[in-house]
């Protein structure tokens, strides 16, 4: 079992189990953050709504600090501004989401995702599903602006209907208004045109308890293996010895 050649395999099974150990840790590690940042957007989601305006200043330049707290604000829709985003999907069916820009002081808005249409409706402004007239106070939670992914697809130029995420920055080339660096899904009466995006629940811990314990297993496995064809060569050369002394 000390000759160079076990030697070499014993660093090589005890490296790659501390491998499988150190990665299994990693995928517990994510796990943990995970459910302390669905734990943080529950707690934001369940605290009362405050002026939006009010948080983005509180907020400073961190606005990922604000992301999911519930927040009002008052202002006029503009329709004629009113976008489509691709790909959002309703109860099975494929539809759009209807963002509509809130106009909130002279030249100066947010963005108000209004909730979910059929596929059927894809022109702007929406006729099936028009957003209140007149001063208006909505009330939703807070998002981000929504990037591109990598080797996601590229907005086209110039003025476009669809789009393929809530991107503050593309659709504010479009819109005469100096948006707020953060759009609000709005809540409301479920049942009519648009379809109220449902709250998150965030009780979706993702794949990496899951992952950890397969790592955790690998290691297991592959440390009980080794220990066994170890103790198979072990016994294979005690037989050879038995038999060369009673040869012998």
């Amino acid at each position: 079992m000390l000759t160079p050649r076990w030697v070499l395999a014993h660093l090589l099974v005890i490296g790659v189990g501390a491998t499988f150990v150190v990665l299994g840790l990693w995928q517990l590690d994510r796990h943990s953050e995970r459910m302390a940042l669905n734990e943080l957007r529950r707690e934001r989601l369940a605290q009362p709504p405050a002026d939006l305006q009010h948080l983005l200043t509180s907020a400073g330049e961190e606005f990922g600090a604000i992301e999911y707290r519930r927040a009002t604000v008052t202002g006029e829709f503009a329709p004629e501004e009113e976008v489509l985003i691709r790909s959002q999907v309703h109860l099975g069916t494929a539809g759009f989401h209807v963002v509509t820009p809130l106009e909130t002081g002279v030249g100066r808005g947010v963005l108000v995702n209004r909730g979910w249409v059929p596929l059927t409706l894809d022109s702007v402004p929406v006729e099936l599903a028009p957003p209140p007239e007149g001063a208006t106070t909505v009330e939703g939670w807070v998002r981000l602006s929504q990037e591109r992914p990598s080797g996601g697809p590229q907005e086209a130029d110039g003025r476009l209907v669809v789009f393929n995420r809530v991107n503050l920055e593309r659709i504010g080339q479009q819109v005469p208004l100096d948006l707020a660096p953060v759009y609000l899904v709005m809540v409301g009466e479920r049942g009519v045109l648009p379809e109220v995006v449902r709250t998150p629940e965030f009780d979706d811990n993702g794949p990496h308890l899951a992952y950890a314990i397969q790592w955790f297993g690998f290691a297991l496995v592959g440390l009980v293996g080794y220990f066994f064809l170890c103790r198979r060569a072990w016994i294979q050369l005690g037989r050879a010895a038995a038999r060369s002394a009673t040869t012998s």
